[in-house]
């Protein structure tokens, strides 16, 4: 990897203009509406160093829903208050399939592949809420402090857009449920998950809020959220699991951990470097911001910062 320094501030905005032609391509989330009416003309992108230093391009500032991005977050949560136990009720492996399949479960005894399909991360928000008593607070709170915005909430149109649209979602908890892999009541945990993929951030708080991955497990403060090992174990998981069913296509393409979202927002860690936020709310066919992966495969080509 290359130890030189960068100008990330320029560095950034030239990112921004080579992949400016993406911005609008790919087609916002339809099934959630609060997020079909975004517009999809929107590009930013934030880089946090080690030190709390973020840098910015375009609308880096500007908030948006979170989504599948806060369950890196709620992972690394529920392994720091419980511990590696957590293993014992989601798997670690790629799905192959879309994020709310429910086929798998049927064939693994209730057992979801890892902790960012759907499946995985209702499991791990049922066992922060068995841990915490209230998994999104927690979650909320954890993500204001890492970023030092307060102002970090809940958006509440989303959420009640998330519960009227999440059938899908409620059927996979009572199936788990039924094998003894949910532990809350489903209508609570859905409540708690739904308002935790409602939660908006920007690039700037992202790229901020997941700098503990690159300090292997050190909070903002220094004081110690995860081993060094656990914080591997998420970018690992992060890696191979974080884009959906195109993990392998943006590992080959970026280098780098990373969880999307269906927002449009991704997160990527450059271990012992920085933290990566981009946003745009164009996706692709699998869920995942077509402008957004082509910044963070732009970012990797000019600096050479992958894990590979």
């Amino acid at each position: 990897m290359e130890t030189r320094p960068f100008d990330y501030a320029a560095l950034l905005e030239r990112v921004a203009a080579d992949v400016a032609p993406l911005v609008g391509s790919g087609t916002p989330a339809e099934y959630i509406p609060a997020l079909a009416s975004v517009d999809p003309g929107q590009f930013g992108m934030a880089l946090a160093d080690l030190d709390g230093n973020v840098y910015g391009a375009g609308d880096w500032r500007v908030p948006f829903s979170a989504q599948s991005v806060t369950k890196v977050f709620a992972l690394a949560l529920a392994l720091a208050e419980g511990g590696d136990s957590l293993w014992e009720r989601v798997g670690r492996e790629p799905s192959g399939n879309p994020f709310n399949s429910l086929v798998q479960l049927e064939y693994e005894n209730g057992i979801p592949r890892n902790p960012f399909i759907n499946a995985g991360a209702l499991v791990v928000t049922d066992r922060l809420q068995t841990l915490t008593g209230d998994a999104s607070s927690e979650l909320l709170d954890f993500l204001r402090q890492e970023s030092g915005n307060p102002g970090i909430g809940f958006d509440a149109e989303v959420a009640a857009s998330e519960h009227e649209h999440g059938d899908r979602n409620a059927a996979v908890a009572h199936f788990m449920a039924s094998y003894g892999n949910i532990d809350n009541p489903v209508p609570a945990l859905l409540d708690h998950y739904f308002w935790q993929c409602s939660i908006e951030m920007s690039c700037a708080d992202l790229a901020l809020a997941g700098g503990f991955l690159a300090r292997h497990g050190l909070r903002a403060d220094g004081s110690r959220l995860l081993t060094r090992s656990e914080a591997k174990q998420i970018n690992a998981v992060m890696l191979t699991c974080g884009t959906y069913d195109a993990a392998g296509e943006f590992a080959y393409r970026v280098g780098l951990p990373g969880k999307s979202g269906v927002g449009g927002g991704i997160v990527a860690v450059v271990p012992g470097r920085c933290t990566l936020a981009v946003w745009s709310p164009g996706l692709d066919a699998q869920g995942n911001s077509v402008a957004g992966v082509a910044a963070l495969d732009r970012f990797t080509t000019l600096t050479g910062l992958s894990i590979f």
